[in-house]
């Protein structure tokens, strides 16, 4: 099993898989209180936009065994009430798990996945249970999501 070292979360260090924002230590243009326009979410169709609740569990160890992507859409993650742990690859048409990395993302923090990027729900770095907001199109993980488990010699390993 490869292990990993969490990164910090940069703009340059993460450009190739979307973009963040905190959304509770907000900068940039602004109308007066009102941060605008922070981080771009452009979806296909005619979708609504959904925002679903994820119960994210702290496990034992922090080990990628399955992936998942949409091809249709971005993902939005905001970590609500701990800092948190996301796995991401580059897209593509194969699951690349040797170019996996994991980012530390302060609670508060939004993140935008782009279209294809592999991935998985963020984890916990300090409590047992963390509450994330996922942004979606409305059911759009009925009919665009791709999930794949890796085979036993892919799994990968997280290290703080």
């Amino acid at each position: 099993m490869r292990t990993i070292k969490v990164k910090p979360l940069t703009a340059e260090n993460f450009k190739h898989y979307g973009t963040f924002a905190s959304m509770v230590n907000p900068e940039g243009p602004s109308l007066g209180d009102f941060y605008n326009d922070q981080v771009e979410f452009p979806v296909s169709g005619n979708l609504p936009i959904a925002f679903s609740p994820l119960v994210s569990r702290k496990p034992e160890k922090m080990i990628i065994t399955t992936v998942e992507y949409h091809d249709t859409t971005c993902e939005g993650v905001l970590p609500l009430d701990d800092d948190a742990i996301l796995h991401v690859a580059p897209a593509s048409k194969d699951p690349v798990p040797e170019l996996t990395e994991a980012f530390y993302v302060p609670k508060g923090t939004f993140v935008k996945l782009n279209v294809g990027v592999w991935h998985l729900a963020a984890l916990p770095v300090h409590n047992d249970i963390m509450h994330v907001m996922i942004t979606l199109p409305e059911r759009i993980y009925k009919n665009d999501c791709v999930v794949v488990d890796y085979k036993e010699e892919d799994y990968i390993e997280i290290e703080m």
